[in-house]
């Protein structure tokens, strides 16, 4: 009889990583966890094009290769590290989701719990609004599900605002939660970079404004 041997694991190629792209905190290991971080700092100071693998690798305590087994490529690094992101964001806000009973009050909890985020994740807050934007991007398809994905989040807070008070039906749903949520992005930034002195507490009430101009007095 001839056993048959395992195939020796062959080196990652330029694809690796690709079927991981929907990798989620629970499964992220520690080494994988250091990446995340390295990556969040080293390119929330220079921007992601400004920032080597090998660099990511020493800030992180690993091997280059150690980056190219787990994510394939940089380019793959960042894509998950915007998904690792917006994933921790969610089930901050899922796990709110209902607590209050007045779906103002409850919206408020959900920009005070994103706002929380961005000061606990400021390198991903700067990541997302300086890459979201850019035409063509290199990761305009992962930034457009992902923000799809907050996008219904907040869409579903408004729509309970809109079933418990009188809004302006004039104005354009989709329209009001981009506003929503890119306001909690810009005021949440601008507080970090020019105005630390300013309160979770003040930003939050100003993003708020917004969802008080949609109710009807």
């Amino acid at each position: 009889m001839t056993s048959t041997q395992p195939a020796a694991p062959s080196e990652p190629g330029p694809d690796a990583g690709t079927a991981e792209k929907k990798l989620r905190p629970g499964r992220t290991n520690a080494t994988r966890q250091r990446l995340f971080e390295a990556s969040m700092e080293l390119i929330g100071e220079r921007g992601a094009a400004g920032v080597t693998v090998d660099e990511i690798a020493a800030a992180a305590g690993v091997s280059k290769g150690t980056v190219y087994y787990n994510f394939g490529s940089k380019s793959d690094l960042i894509a998950q590290l915007l998904r690792h992101g917006v994933d921790i964001m969610l089930v901050r806000l899922q796990a709110i989701e209902g607590q209050a009973s007045d779906p103002l009050e409850a919206m408020k909890n959900m920009v005070g719990q994103a706002m929380e985020f961005m000061d606990e994740y400021p390198s991903f807050a700067r990541l997302w609004v300086s890459e979201n934007w850019r035409t063509p991007g290199e990761w305009s398809a992962v930034f457009a599900e992902l923000r799809a994905e907050l996008l219904a989040v907040i869409g579903s807070a408004v729509e309970r605002v809109a079933a418990g008070y009188k809004v302006d039906e004039s104005i354009v749903r989709g329209s009001l939660e981009a506003a929503i949520f890119g306001a909690i992005f810009v005021v949440g930034l601008d507080r970090q970079t020019y105005n630390p002195e300013r309160t979770r507490e003040q930003s939050v009430a100003a993003v708020m404004t917004i969802m008080h101009g949609y109710v009807v007095k």
